[in-house]
């Protein structure tokens, strides 16, 4: 087939899974082009795997210190750019649109009347999965910022639903040295100052940050780092523990990985405290509402937790979309729990 491939680049996440889907769907035979959205193309890291790909502005939220705003999110929006983009492209040839949640491929396939298929983990609230903040504009956005034929939702439990577990890097494993005082540390949602104050004072841990810096520098126990694919995965493999915002990819391999995890949902976006209340109420890691020096304390004398084994559900969906049984989700999901 001849797929294109829509990917929401707002987030490491939407990628890092994509691209495994991608890489399996190319081993199998099929030609892919791929769409990004909501990132500067200049801010694209090792994208060999997405080859040949071309970048949109897309639609994407406005944060400041931890927030979404919903005024500058408003302000931002290029209607106009962003219905351009989808009527300008060329779909000719394609059998199949696929999207992570990136809203031109899925306007482009109803736009030709090509069918789609949505895979990605804002897909599991289409489903009776625990929810918090999930007032009706929120709901309205999840049903139709990236509309698909065919949903695939993705969740740390199935809850009863017909979604599948975290699509997890086929080469991620630990390290065989962990270093018990390292800690990475991703909120990209928050300032290096709130960060920087926040952790300076806990001497006895090594702090490994990515953030929106142009070089590597260290500060004692500060090690600040712009984002890099390998780097972070490098740290991630030997740490002992991760802070972050509450997005869905992080938390996944963090959880494959046996890291005990400490969250901050990103305030006044549904999917990020959803997330939040299932991690507590699942008890897979602790939550702090807002950035707080005590709580980091409290979270560091945690013991590590036992890791959780995922299948290779990348592989099951890029298999799934060959066969073309795309109504079956339920099966999909049974085989892949």
């Amino acid at each position: 087939m001849r797929i294109l491939y829509g990917v929401q680049a707002t987030g490491n996440g939407h990628i890092s899974r994509s691209r495994e889907v991608i890489h399996h769907l190319k081993d199998l035979g099929h030609t892919v082009r791929v769409i990004l959205t909501g990132r500067d193309p200049s801010h694209l890291w090792e994208m060999e795997t997405f080859e040949p790909y071309d970048t949109f502005r897309g639609l994407t939220f406005s944060s400041r210190r931890g927030k979404v705003r919903i005024v500058d999110t408003a302000l931002q929006l290029r209607l106009f750019q962003f219905y351009r983009d989808i009527f300008a492209y060329d779909a000719s040839g394609f059998d199949l649109v696929v999207t992570d949640f990136e809203p031109v491929a899925g306007r482009i396939a109803r736009r030709n009347k090509i069918p789609s298929i949505g895979v990605g983990h804002q897909y599991a609230f289409l489903h009776d999965v625990p929810v918090k903040r999930a007032d009706p504009f929120s709901m309205w956005v999840v049903r139709n910022f990236a509309p698909a034929d065919y949903a695939v939702g993705l969740h740390w439990h199935h809850f009863d639903q017909p979604i599948l577990p975290p699509i997890i890097p086929a080469h991620l494993k630990n390290d065989t040295h962990i270093q018990l005082d390292k800690i990475l540390v991703y909120l990209p949602f928050e300032t290096i100052e709130d960060i920087g104050s926040m952790l300076k004072p806990i001497e006895a841990y090594q702090f490994f940050i990515y953030c929106s810096v142009s070089s590597a520098k260290n500060d004692d126990n500060l090690h600040w780092r712009p984002f890099a694919r390998d780097g972070f995965l490098k740290d991630l493999k030997n740490c002992n523990g991760v802070i972050s915002n509450a997005g869905f990819e992080l938390l996944s391999e963090a959880l494959y990985l046996g890291k005990k995890s400490l969250v901050k949902p990103l305030a006044g976006q549904m999917e990020q405290a959803s997330n939040a209340h299932v991690i507590s109420e699942l008890n897979l890691g602790t939550v702090m509402k807002k950035l707080n020096q005590n709580t980091v304390e409290q979270f560091l004398k945690k013991p590590s937790v036992p890791p959780v084994r995922y299948p290779d559900v990348a592989r099951m969906v890029a298999e799934w979309i060959e066969s073309g049984n795309w109504e079956d989700v339920e099966g999909l999901a049974r085989t892949a729990w």
